[in-house]
């Protein structure tokens, strides 16, 4: 079994290349079980999630374990830490170990620029980043590998990370400016991307001009959501997968219990915008909501890109 080291994961899932290869998945033929979700409280009396993301195709098997530790960000520690198997699905030997931490923000964040290639104007100028995660760290280039936005803004509750990640992206020669405002930040947006573990909306549908794309990311547990009533009732809504995004996240659990909007309102999922069965965003107008809860085999895509460049001879 290839252990894959963490260098080499980062270096082979380019933004485009990755984006790429979830769109071929979505094209393709694989059997994708309910992930199982465990809570639990640790020695410290936090409340943790355990996910076990299974999911295989007629070559291979991909299995995720990921810890969700919202007290890590005391411990100077990610707050998502995950590890991922790549085993033959002919005859169960495992061929690959790799830390998934890169692996599952990349997807994430690819993921959003894939449905965003569907869903947000293509004459989008201003996109706004919030949340300075794991995941919010890739999101300014996986957008702009779909989009050529003119105006990159971001924003995060901590003044010290938010200037660290302007700089981190500056040295990559992608101009970002550094906003406090976040009212006024998302009012001149065409693209906000939230990738933030707040509990309570962050994003007020009062701010959201015509014609915006909203993508959901940081809300993973059936009460914690990034948006509030007013952006859902606006919203045209669009998944990744209906079986996690319409009860796992509060996002679209909590509007649903309120009776703002039922399961029928969803428009389509991340598939059927990649098969064509829906055309995605239909006229300048509209405001778009994609809302990600995460797919085991988004998660396959991204570690057989690394696999495969890894170890490019045949399995």
């Amino acid at each position: 079994m290839l252990v894959i080291p963490e260098d080499k994961i980062s270096e082979y899932l380019t933004y485009p290349e990755l984006i790429e290869a979830l769109r071929e998945i979505f094209l393709s033929n694989y059997t994708l079980p309910l992930r199982h979700h465990h809570f639990y409280t640790n020695a410290e009396g936090n409340q943790n999630t355990l996910i076990l993301m299974p999911v295989w195709n007629e070559e291979y098997i991909g299995m995720k374990q990921v810890t969700v530790a919202p007290g890590n960000k005391e411990k100077n520690l990610p707050a998502v830490l995950a590890q991922y198997i790549l085993s033959d699905a002919k005859t169960g030997q495992a061929l690959a170990l790799m830390n998934a931490a890169q692996l599952t923000s990349r997807r994430t964040a690819c993921t959003s620029a894939l449905a965003s290639s569907f869903l947000s104007r293509e004459d989008a100028e201003n996109l706004l980043v919030v949340g300075g995660g794991s995941v919010a760290m890739h999101l300014v280039q996986a957008h702009l590998a779909v989009r050529k936005f003119k105006k990159v803004s971001i924003w995060m509750r901590n003044p010290d990370k938010l200037a660290a990640y302007a700089e981190l992206h500056r040295n990559l020669g992608i101009e970002v400016e550094a906003v406090t405002n976040l009212e006024e930040a998302a009012r001149n947006a065409d693209v906000i991307s939230c990738a933030t573990l707040a509990a309570t909306p962050v994003i007020c549908g009062e701010w959201i001009k015509a014609g915006t794309h909203l993508d959901m990311i940081g809300s993973h547990k059936p009460d914690t959501r990034e948006t509030d009533n007013d952006a859902i009732r606006k919203s045209l809504i669009f998944v990744d997968s209906r079986m996690g995004a319409l009860h796992e996240t509060g996002e679209l659990a909590l509007p649903i219990a309120d009776g703002i909007i039922t399961e029928n309102d969803v428009q389509a999922d991340i598939v059927e915008l990649v098969k064509g069965t829906h055309q995605g965003r239909k006229t300048p107008e509209e405001i778009t909501l994609f809302k990600s809860a995460g797919l085991a085999v988004e998660d396959l895509a991204a570690a057989l890109l690394v696999y495969r460049n890894f170890n490019p001879k045949p399995a």
